[in-house]
């Protein structure tokens, strides 16, 4: 990142993009580019999981259909996940070299295709191979995604950043959920998901107008913000030369194996990646399968199964993303801890959700568990970013997406097998329960390595 010199210590002129003027930067600012980039890429996050998740608010509606059982249908979710990890560390390898905002915009072009696929599937392997493709090319948004918004948000807005796109990802959950279900039951399941192919074409155009911004940029930012030398002292941010617009030209290659391994040393680093993928792999068989667990347990429609499931999610997603990322950031020296104790909470209240046989305190108890797991995804996720250098970011959310992917993909299998062999999916859910307690003392754990971690992270040569 170029600088020029600027006689106040609160105010520089700052190289964002490359081959554009200056921009003013105040001393401090947590988005001092706007937030129209974390808003195109909340969007991104959103569309990706309305599109996956319309298959679980339509499931019975399709089981019925095509004649498959719980655990086949838990196979789609589980199946189009594994496909994902495949592909996600070329993808932040890719994201670590390539123009960012090009990459996450033609994957998201692709969801619309394959959305359009699955309502034409005619048999359960054609839905099960179309799905599968759209699984792989879902995640696939999240590396070079997550390396921009560490670029244009430092330190004091990065939790904001990465929450409103973590909210919107796991509000496009409950909202998938809802949508399929209702449009399931008016126009029709196959027509739903051509209709909701047209809002991914839309937002494939929006995310062309996000600019490309220099590599590092926020972790400059982040070492001015931190440091107390005046600008003349000609410490802080890097000087006016240039030479990190790109660091993985300006740098020799390293092999993709050093790399992971230099990545894996990072003992923050393993306890976020452990116990975020303990979260997802709750939370990806929990909104997979509370459609059908209303519509068992209590009785109710499909559409208003899905609107229940979906509501309450959606209503804890969004608390829980806004308060955590907020304490997040005003403390964010606390990032993990924030985030082990944002676990914990959720996981009682899903003990809860899951033992309470009676609708409303369920739905209740449902509901304060997504606050805990969405304000532990929102400071988890930052500090994931704030560990892990500039140049190496896309691959560290590469490593980190395809471990949670993992972790996400076995939920809906495991929880379908376990409903078959029970016959009850309030038995099926407590198999999440003692992994996620493990989960939460994990991440609390970490919170002794972060400070270090962090200040290396700044340090290192972009």
């Amino acid at each position: 990142m170029a600088v020029t010199g600027e006689s106040s210590q609160q105010i520089r002129q700052v190289t964002a993009y490359p081959g554009r003027p200056p921009v003013t930067v105040r001393h401090g600012s947590g988005a001092p580019f706007g937030w129209w980039p974390a808003v195109c890429i909340a969007l991104v996050a959103a569309i990706d999981r309305i599109e996956y998740n319309l298959l679980a608010g339509a499931l019975p509606t399709i089981q019925e259909e095509f004649g498959f059982s719980d655990s086949q249908g838990g196979a789609i979710a589980t199946a189009g996940a594994i496909a994902a990890i495949v592909l996600l560390l070329p993808a932040g390898k890719l994201a670590d070299t390539g123009k960012r905002t090009w990459t996450v915009s033609a994957i998201v072009a692709v969801w619309a295709l394959l959305t359009v696929g699955t309502g034409l599937a005619g048999t359960y392997a054609t839905l099960f191979a179309v799905r599968v493709l759209l699984g792989a090319a879902g995640q696939l948004y999240n590396p070079p995604a997550s390396s921009l918004l560490g670029d244009l948000y430092p330190g004091p807005g990065r939790a904001r950043a990465y929450g409103y796109e973590r909210m919107a990802y796991f509000a496009g959950l409950p909202i998938g959920v809802i949508a399929g279900g209702a449009l399931a039951q008016t126009v029709g399941w196959r027509t739903g998901f051509f209709l909701v192919a047209v809002p991914g074409v839309i937002i494939a155009l929006l995310m062309l107008t996000v600019r490309e911004p220099v590599r590092g940029l926020g972790d400059s930012l982040s070492r001015w913000y931190n440091s107390a030398a005046t600008p003349s002292s000609g410490s802080g941010l890097v000087s006016g030369s240039g030479q990190d617009s790109d660091p993985a030209r300006a740098q020799p290659p390293v092999p993709m194996r050093a790399q992971l391994t230099a990545l894996l040393r990072i003992r923050t680093l393993r306890s976020v990646i452990i116990g975020l993928s303990i979260l997802f792999f709750g939370l990806g068989g929990l909104f997979f399968w509370m459609p059908s667990f209303y519509a068992r347990e209590f009785g109710l429609p499909e559409a208003s199964a899905a609107a229940v499931g979906g509501g309450a999610g959606l209503v804890g997603i969004v608390a829980g993303i806004l308060a955590g990322s907020r304490l997040g950031d005003r403390h964010h020296q606390h990032r993990v801890a924030i985030g082990g104790w944002s676990l914990l909470f959720g996981t009682v209240f899903l003990a809860g959700a899951v033992s309470v046989p009676v609708l409303v305190p369920q739905a209740i108890c449902f509901t304060l568990a997504n606050v805990g797991f969405a304000g532990a995804i929102a400071n988890l996720t930052a500090a994931n970013a704030d560990v892990v250098a500039a140049s190496r970011r896309g691959l560290g959310f590469a490593v980190l997406q395809m471990l949670v992917t993992l972790g996400g993909a076995l939920g809906p299998w495991l929880i379908g097998l376990a409903s078959d062999s029970t016959g009850s999916l309030r038995w099926a859910y407590t198999v999440v329960l003692l992994p996620l307690v493990i989960g939460s003392l994990i991440v609390l754990n970490g919170q002794r390595t972060y400070p270090a971690d962090a200040a290396t992270a700044l340090t290192t040569p972009q």
